[in-house]
């Protein structure tokens, strides 16, 4: 069967291939469920591993299966699966269980383990293939009705794994009502953040760079939500005279941390750090004055990466509530498709295209 696979490492080694076709029965137990891939999301994830910037291929492979946004139909199930059935709907959870305690959890996005295992990304295959094979237990079922728009679901869980981390950081308080809420970054991540944060009834104001009116401010306006733009407007003037009580960061700048911690964060405020920066810039702060605003403010800044079965669950809920409160506003997330794995570079290249939110290849109908 066909697959998209890189060589770790090595800048623009993506290429078609092809692989063995998997079975149900190279999972132990009976417990094997063969999905045929729908569609796979990309992000920039995908571009830095073509690029060379990083990437593990699996024991005993020189080759990386890309792609970590799936959506699929399972086909087949093994004799002991009773969880799923032939035409399911489900998405992969990007994650595989290593060593450390938090693996043994079900918790491998927090694993303590210094190599971690994660679908297309590192020492294991991804999806960007025509089938694959997992454990039930990695597979997170979807309803009919969100099947259009479930290749957002991984994405979706990591804003959800950022939010529910920063209620139970908040736990501290005794009592926590977030009230007003800012996103920093406006593209897929900064948009569904915007979605969750208001379908939790905040005051969210969403910050990008480009101007409006442009497609990302109109959606951002239209989930109810207001939109700033950095280069017209102080991120001090932004926040007004008493801050935000969540910050969600997630633009891929990590300067703008800095400035996040200066001007945005309300006293007793939690400030949710969810860009993966592999870049070298350094930049200057005024250390003893954030130092100072974060300890007499009672401030709190975690960072946050991949996400487990409860965020997949959570954002499984999210996606129902906007697409029932805000219908057809999701699909417009999806700009831009590209039809077969025969034509992954053109996706890759439209990951740069003007406009693009989510860019996700057609693997099968």
């Amino acid at each position: 069967m066909k697959a998209i696979a890189v060589v770790p490492r090595q800048a623009g080694s993506a290429h078609l291939t092809e692989v063995r076709k998997p079975s149900v029965d190279d999972v132990p137990g009976g417990r094997g469920v063969m999905v045929r891939v729908l569609q796979v999301g990309l992000d920039g994830t995908d571009k830095e591993i073509n690029a060379g910037v990083y990437g593990a291929a699996p024991p005993g492979d020189d080759v990386l299966i890309t792609g970590h946004e799936s959506l699929g139909v399972v086909e087949q199930v093994g004799p002991a699966v009773t969880e799923l059935a032939p035409g399911d709907h489900v998405v992969a959870r990007v994650r595989r269980a290593g060593s450390s305690q938090y693996d043994m959890l079900d918790m491998p996005d927090m694993t303590t383990d210094d190599a971690y295992f994660e679908h297309g990304i590192s020492r294991v295959h991804g999806f960007l293939t025509e089938y694959y094979v997992e454990e039930p237990r990695y597979l997170i079922q979807i309803p009919e009705h969100l099947s259009h728009v479930a290749v957002l679901l991984e994405p979706t869980s990591i804003v959800e794994k950022g939010v529910l981390q920063a209620d139970e950081i908040q736990r501290r308080l005794k009592v926590w009502r977030p009230r007003r809420a800012a996103v920093l970054g406006a593209g897929t991540i900064g948009l569904l953040a915007t979605m969750i944060l208001r379908n939790r009834g905040l005051q969210v104001t969403t910050l990008g760079q480009r101007e409006a009116p442009y497609l990302n401010s109109d959606l951002v306006e239209a989930f109810g939500a207001r939109y700033a733009s950095t280069r017209a407007t102080p991120l001090a003037d932004v926040a007004g005279e008493h801050g935000f009580d969540l910050v969600f960061e997630a633009t891929g700048y990590s300067p703008i941390v800095f400035d996040a911690m200066s001007h945005l964060l309300a006293k007793n405020g939690v400030l949710v750090l969810s860009s993966v920066t592999g870049g070298t810039r350094r930049t200057e702060i005024p250390s003893d004055a954030i130092n100072l605003d974060f300890v007499l403010g009672n401030k709190a800044m975690f960072g946050t990466v991949n996400a487990n079965r409860e965020h997949f669950d959570a954002g499984v809920r999210d996606l129902a509530v906007a697409e029932l409160q805000h219908p057809g506003w999701l699909s417009r997330l999806l700009t831009h498709a590209v039809r077969g794995l025969d034509h992954f570079s053109d996706a890759l290249d439209q990951l740069s295209a003007p406009g693009a939110i989510k860019v996700y290849v057609e693997v099968s109908s």
